[in-house]
């Protein structure tokens, strides 16, 4: 159990440094209207679905 923490602390280590180069990629789209501003990232959900999803595949491809 201690090596699942590990290896998920890890991950997530991994995913938040890669996150900060991705994250207004050209296909996010912010709006701004006066004092609000609304970001939501679209090409990066694709982005990061595709990738997951390759690594999923992979991983079933193993098992």
């Amino acid at each position: 159990m201690g090596k699942l923490f590990i290896i998920a602390g890890i991950v997530l280590i991994i995913i938040g440094l890669i996150w900060t180069f991705i994250g207004r990629l050209p296909g996010d789209f912010t709006f701004q209207k006066g004092n609000m501003t609304f970001h939501f990232p679209f090409m990066t959900s694709i982005l990061v679905s595709v990738i997951l999803t390759l690594i999923l595949f992979i991983i079933s491809r193993f098992r």
